[in-house]
């Protein structure tokens, strides 16, 4: 006699999980369709025939990219000082960072060691964070208005502006990198006479250098994107040009200008892998 096959398991069986997961879908799309409702967001108009025709246009537009040397040699010019904006941005945020997250990291404090803070300490690690969060709660294009009216339009304005807002945005993943690290070797050191420096260099900085080098790197890429977006308000750079271009409808001129664009996030890319690979 053939032996009959045993019917499938039901999905459940397979999987306890499985109607848990299906009612998390379900629930989710019932939040998030009014939100989507209130927001007008209705993407089945980019397939409208009239929306085509706009986009077609301006797409053709952006061909042929402009390629004559002249026009090469000022995206040159106006490349470096995009790079230029976001390292100087980038190091006076890590020069604003690394005091914010050595304050606010527990792990560093003599006085957390038994246990609970004392009130001082306590207080002064409650100060940093809110520094923290005071800085990275503005966006740079904020600070950047802000301070291209106090210094006048050029890269100044962009550096300060990436400065301050990175600022508290490193501070504040420095300080959560470096309570997520072991905490024995800096305790050690801390119970040994050791100062808050020297358990971060000693303790803390060995376990976490590559988290930190690589979210540095990431945030110098993003420091490069906003150093563009903060063109658009005179910080000067690439951004600036792109507004120049786009307000003139010069679409060739905006094509090498984002192919340019394209290529140094790319190359930031290739350098925090590389950095990751060499600390690794």
């Amino acid at each position: 006699m053939n032996a009959v096959a045993p019917p499938p398991p039901h999905p459940s069986a397979r999987d306890p999980a499985v109607w848990r997961r299906v009612g998390v879908v379900l629930v989710g799309a019932v939040l998030l369709w009014p939100l989507l409702v209130w927001t007008e967001f209705r993407p089945w108009l980019l397939a409208d025939p009239q929306s085509l025709r706009v986009t077609g246009r301006f797409l053709g537009e952006f061909f042929p990219p402009r390629l004559d040397a002249e026009f090469l040699r000022l995206m040159a010019l106006e490349t470096w000082r995009t790079v230029a904006i976001a390292t100087a941005g980038l190091s006076l945020a890590f020069v604003i960072a690394v005091p914010l997250a050595l304050l606010s990291t527990a792990r560093l404090s003599v006085s957390a060691l038994p246990g609970r803070m004392r009130p001082l300490p306590f207080a002064l690690r409650q100060c940093a964070r809110g520094v923290a969060i005071a800085l990275r709660s503005v966006p740079e294009l904020v600070w950047a208005l802000v301070f291209v009216r106090v210094v006048g339009l050029g890269p100044t304005s962009g550096v300060i502006a990436i400065g301050i807002a990175y600022g508290g945005m490193l501070g504040k993943v420095y300080a959560e990198i470096l309570e997520s690290a072991d905490p024995a070797p800096t305790q050690a050191l801390l119970r040994n006479g050791a100062s808050r420096l020297q358990a971060f260099f000693y303790g803390a900085l060995p376990q976490s250098s590559t988290e930190l080098v690589s979210y540095t790197v990431y945030r110098w890429e993003c420091a490069i994107r906003s150093s563009v977006v903060l063109g658009f308000v005179g910080a000067g750079g690439l951004g600036q040009q792109l507004d120049t271009a786009a307000k003139m409808f010069a679409g060739g001129e905006v094509a090498t200008i984002l192919v340019i664009f394209m290529l140094l996030v790319a190359a930031a890319d290739r350098l925090s892998a590389w950095l990751r690979k060499e600390l690794g």
